[in-house]
């Protein structure tokens, strides 16, 4: 049997050499967009429940930013609400160094800023929580589910990315990987756990109407 010539060889060799480029460039293990070590998409002028309109620039003081994904819609992301808003109170606030960011991107009832405005009230949120409307920062970042998190480092740069952490019960977690993340970060350590699947509920993507030609 014929050894496979030369030419062939080296196209085999250029064709893997671009699967793996390829992989590196689309994604993560788990998100198709980001990895881990990307620089974290900016984004602007989104509004709040405070009234006010939030930058990723606001939060240049603090060491850590932790971005949540999440809606009012979702069982699974408002179970999460007390976790997320307790991580703002003991490593947030003026003084902390992590600021803690939620956004909801989804545009049904229950998740537009008028009902996150109120909600956000009742329940005394110590975190920013935003709206997205054009959906433009999910997309960004590679989101598919809420809840869905990402830690970005000093550098902006991510250095984690998926689910808060290994379980939905609170009584049955064992690992905290969000706040695993931010110890290693604050310590000028790398996170021992980088990536995890998130888990929860789809991101309802707005989908414009056809309209019928006459």
């Amino acid at each position: 049997m014929k050894s496979e010539p030369m030419a062939i060889r080296v196209l085999w060799f250029f064709i893997l050499c671009a699967a793996v480029t390829t992989r590196s460039v689309m994604g993560g293990e788990f998100n198709e967009v980001l990895s881990i070590g990307d620089a974290a998409p900016n984004w602007v002028e989104l509004p709040g429940t405070d009234g006010k309109q939030h930058s990723l620039d606001d939060y240049k003081n603090k060491a850590i930013v932790v971005l949540a994904f999440t809606s009012v819609s979702c069982e699974t992301a408002v179970e999460y609400e007390d976790r997320i808003n307790d991580l703002a109170k003991r490593l947030g606030g003026p003084d902390g160094k992590v600021a803690v960011v939620a956004v909801c991107v989804n545009r049904v009832k229950g998740d537009e800023l008028p009902d996150l405005t109120e909600r956000a009230r009742k329940r005394g949120f110590a975190f920013d929580y935003l709206h997205d409307e054009s959906q433009k920062i999910a997309k960004d970042y590679g989101v598919i589910f809420t809840p869905e998190f990402y830690v970005l480092g000093p550098d902006r740069k991510i250095v984690y990315m998926g689910a808060f952490d290994d379980k939905t019960d609170p009584s049955l977690v064992m690992t905290r990987h969000v706040e695993q993340a931010i110890t290693a970060v604050l310590n000028g350590q790398s996170p021992e756990i980088k990536e995890t699947a998130p888990r929860g509920c789809r991101v309802r993507w707005f989908m414009k109407k056809r309209t019928r030609q006459k």
